[in-house]
């Protein structure tokens, strides 16, 4: 189940983010539970400083386990949208990235007029090379914002999911 993302998730989301498994390809864990909850509540106004953009941003909660993890989503006015995501390495390889992916692009169909999604990893991250590929993603030519050990991936949208 996706939730929107609100400071009060960042006691819980902290313990998410703990997982050292999370940052094997790039990035840290969240300093604090103070830093993530304002973190969390500057991403609470869902608009990016130049007011262009949409940041779309959603927990995600298992049933009878709490929360797993986040999707986000940048919507820009050209109708693409980048996402990211993240889950507890103990949730990996049950389909449950997938599902969360999935829902956040019908989401982004349905509600935001998002006819193209892409994501940007790392190179040596098989798994979201796989993930992205299974929910219909395509390898791209490198964009301006690719850095060399980075991979883009595109899908293009007929219409709400």
């Amino acid at each position: 189940m996706l939730e929107p993302q609100v400071a009060d998730h960042a006691e819980e989301m902290f313990r998410v983010l703990g997982d050292p498994a999370l940052y094997e390809h790039e990035n840290e864990p969240p300093c604090s539970v103070e830093w993530l909850r304002e973190r969390f509540a500057k991403l609470e106004t869902r608009c990016g400083p130049d007011g262009q953009q949409l940041w779309l941003n959603w927990v995600v909660r298992l049933r009878g386990r709490g929360l797993i993890g986040y999707v986000q989503a940048t919507v820009f006015p050209t109708g693409r949208a980048a996402i990211a995501y993240v889950l507890s390495s103990q949730y990996w390889r049950r389909g449950l990235a997938a599902e969360a992916c999935q829902a956040t692009i019908a989401e982004l169909a349905k509600h935001y007029g998002v006819v193209t999604v892409y994501a940007i990893f790392k190179r040596r991250n098989v798994r979201s090379a796989r993930l992205l590929e299974r929910l219909g993603f395509s390898p791209a030519a490198s964009g301006a914002d690719v850095e060399p050990d980075e991979m883009l991936m595109l899908r293009a949208l007929n219409g709400p999911e």
